[in-house]
């Protein structure tokens, strides 16, 4: 009988069908899931048990990489080649028509070079609770995101005369980016006083209008004024220009609201009240690694590559060849491109560094630090000639003869006659 503690993480297995599944040559996250496959289907047999845990294994068995097999070389086939047929377009994002978002080989491209920053950098931004129901409650999440800037509070004039600029509140702006708007001019003396602190001026506010202007009259300087008043974000996140927000269904049938942002600040947003922080993602790798650690980053990119080649019906690539190139890009607790300034460009050996760019430059610089290649590589061992050490080029095979003594110790004895 299987121990119970082996199964304790699967209370709901019953024992015999456990005793059928353990022995499985399977790792612990596949047995979990044929005990949740078994669950699911109610009335599942011991015999039909032992029937799906054999095709796992045997589907599981097939797909394990054979040893020497060169996985690198066939990922990058396997990536290369489909990546031929990516356009270079930018795409709407997912059906959100006011949002577009680098797609395809250009969007490839960024991952695998690990930029900074992504071109159009965006967040899905997934809602807790009633806030995920409502629309009004959604849309004060919105208000939190999204950066506020004077043109969508009010209009702006300019009165040279008296050199002064003038600002007029519109109430009905107020009152719905700030839920506890009221007449007392609470909401527009903040505002008034963010315009202080940012530009340096006093002001003055009479119920929805605040009037300020330079200390020495300058028609130059007055119009500075008006320009940095329009960059002042007076709630909101800086980097969210804007937030578009959709209705979805799940796979279980229900709706919620989403968010797509034009903008990216993974951190600021996880701590907003209303925001799902486990299910909201972005599409710089940099943020999410720096928020929530490196394999946060790999699965981010293994997915963020994925999308791309879905975007483009290109999705009967193995996500295990993504695996593998997020695994090397992330393997030292970093985030390193895949180039000569990352992964390729750190090779031990000076052949394959050489063979993949700047050859001069990198062959000079081994030459100046006698560095030594011990072609342990693919790369170096093609270059001059020699067997890899890879599939049958890592079988060693020698001819020999054997003494005739040899031969005959070595020979099957005869039949005898008992």
């Amino acid at each position: 009988m299987t121990d119970n503690a082996v199964i304790s993480e699967y209370e709901h297995v019953d024992a015999d069908i456990a005793d059928v599944v353990e022995p499985k040559d399977l790792s612990r996250r596949l047995k979990g899931r044929i005990y949740q496959t078994i669950e699911d289907r109610e009335g599942v047999t011991l015999e039909q048990a032992g029937e799906i845990a054999q095709a796992v294994e045997a589907r599981y068995l097939e797909t394990r990489v054979d040893p020497l097999d060169p996985v690198g070389t066939v990922s990058a086939q396997s990536i290369g080649e489909p990546g031929t047929q990516m356009t270079m377009n930018t795409f709407h994002y997912a059906g959100v028509a006011e949002i577009d978002v680098t797609q395809g080989l250009p969007r490839l491209i960024e991952l695998v070079d690990a930029r900074k920053t992504p071109d159009t950098p965006m967040m899905t931004v997934y809602l807790d609770g009633e806030y995920a129901e409502n629309r009004d409650l959604a849309h004060q999440v919105v208000w939190n995101i999204e950066s506020t800037k004077i043109l969508a509070l009010g209009d702006i004039s300019t009165n040279v005369a008296d050199m002064v600029v003038q600002v007029n509140l519109n109430d009905e702006t107020l009152l719905e980016r700030w839920p506890t708007y009221d007449d007392e001019g609470v909401v527009a003396s903040e505002i008034a006083d963010t315009i202080e602190d940012a530009l340096g001026v006093k002001t003055r506010r009479e119920g929805t209008l605040i009037e300020f202007g330079p200390e020495s009259p300058s028609y130059r300087r007055l119009l500075q004024l008006v320009e940095e008043l329009r960059d002042i974000v007076f709630k909101g996140i800086e980097e969210v220009s804007r937030v578009v927000i959709r209705k979805e269904q799940n796979d279980d049938g229900t709706e919620e609201f989403v968010l797509y942002t034009e903008g990216s600040a993974f951190g600021d947003v996880l701590s907003i009240e209303g925001v799902d922080a486990s299910r909201t993602t972005s599409n710089n790798i940099h943020e999410v690694h720096k928020q929530l650690g490196i394999e946060a980053a790999r699965e981010a990119i293994i997915d963020e590559t994925m999308n791309t080649l879905k975007e483009q019906g290109l999705d009967d690539v193995n996500i295990r060849h993504l695996m593998l190139v997020a695994d090397i890009m992330t393997n030292d607790g970093t985030i390193e491109s895949i180039g000569r300034h990352g992964i390729s460009g750190s090779k031990d050996s000076v052949l394959a560094r050489a063979a993949f760019e700047v050859t001069v430059n990198h062959l000079l610089d081994a030459a100046i630090h006698g560095e030594e290649d011990d072609l342990n590589g693919v790369i170096e061992n093609v270059i001059v000639g020699k067997p890899i050490a890879i599939g049958t080029g890592d079988v060693d095979l020698r001819m020999g003869s054997l003494d005739v003594q040899d031969a005959d110790a070595n020979a099957a004895p005869e039949p005898s006659d008992d």
